[in-house]
């Protein structure tokens, strides 16, 4: 593995833990101070130049890695794509897009106001991938985005980054299943998403999935600042689809229901806005 695909993910990890502290502590519960593999990272964008999933996936495919599957969500009207890298203990990426003109006029207006605000030049560096929301945006608009998508409203507060890591359960020292996961989380305090059950999947779709909720954490708006749900860690459990053979695959039914790990209109514990 080059120094630079290492350097990628610490640099990745690193600002991914800044707004997610809640995944530092999963590693200590889970890791007890042993390294933890990574299954998979995921990446948010719009299918807007200069920003679009086949621009981004570039500097992936410059790392070594390969394409390997196609989904779509037609109800939250996205389209992702799964990569792989012939190192196996790199982990898989999943980048997902929102088909922009399938929306409202109001929200196609705004999105496209952010994407116009970015430099074409800054998306061909690979730390493009960590380097946050280009843009301003007023605590309205984001609102506004919210009514019709989270995922854009999402993408609105915190731009290119990490969307959440995934904890490879597979390569976990100490546990056979995700129920033993999921139970030493819930025991040490993490709450988990319940959409959908709390393990979406089975072993028949060869694949289990679980995530925190996203933590929360304040974002400065252009008029004011507001706490927000942030980024999940996710946990996949994968079972063989041949001898010695891990399905490596996604299944969308169950990503569907890992992406409402953001949504606060899902997350009872918080506080709704009077327009929710």
């Amino acid at each position: 593995m080059s120094h630079s695909v290492e350097q990628f993910f610490d640099n990745l990890w690193n600002d991914y833990i800044k707004l997610t502290p809640s995944a530092a502590k999963v590693h200590q519960v889970l890791g007890q101070g042993r390294s933890i593999i990574n299954d998979h990272v995921a990446f948010r964008t719009f299918n807007l130049a200069p920003v679009r999933l086949e621009t981004l996936a570039k500097h992936f495919e410059g790392m070594g890695y390969k394409a390997c599957g196609d989904y779509a969500f037609e109800a939250k009207k996205l389209v992702a794509k799964h990569f792989e890298h012939s190192d196996p203990t790199l982990p898989k990426i999943f980048i997902s897009e929102l088909l922009v003109e399938e929306f409202s006029p109001e929200l196609q207006r705004i999105v496209k106001s952010l994407v116009a605000q970015i430099d074409a030049d800054d998306v061909a560096k690979p730390e493009f991938l960590y380097s946050g929301a280009h843009w301003q945006i007023s605590s309205t608009d984001y609102e506004q985005l919210l009514e019709e998508s989270e995922y854009a409203a999402w993408m609105a507060a915190f731009g290119f980054r990490a969307n959440h890591f995934t904890v490879n359960v597979n390569e976990l020292p100490d546990y056979e299943s995700l129920e033993q996961v999921n139970e030493t989380l819930k025991q040490a305090g993490f709450r988990l998403n319940t959409s959908g059950g709390e393990i979406k999947g089975s072993r028949d779709v060869f694949l289990e999935q679980s995530s925190t909720m996203a933590d929360h954490t304040a974002v400065r708006f252009s008029d004011m600042e507001k706490v927000v749900p942030s980024c999940f860690y996710e946990f996949a459990k994968r079972y063989e689809v041949a001898p010695n053979q891990l399905y490596t695959g996604f299944v969308a039914a169950s990503a569907d229901k890992i992406f409402e790990s953001t949504n606060a209109r899902t997350d009872t514990s918080t506080e709704q806005d009077g327009n929710a």
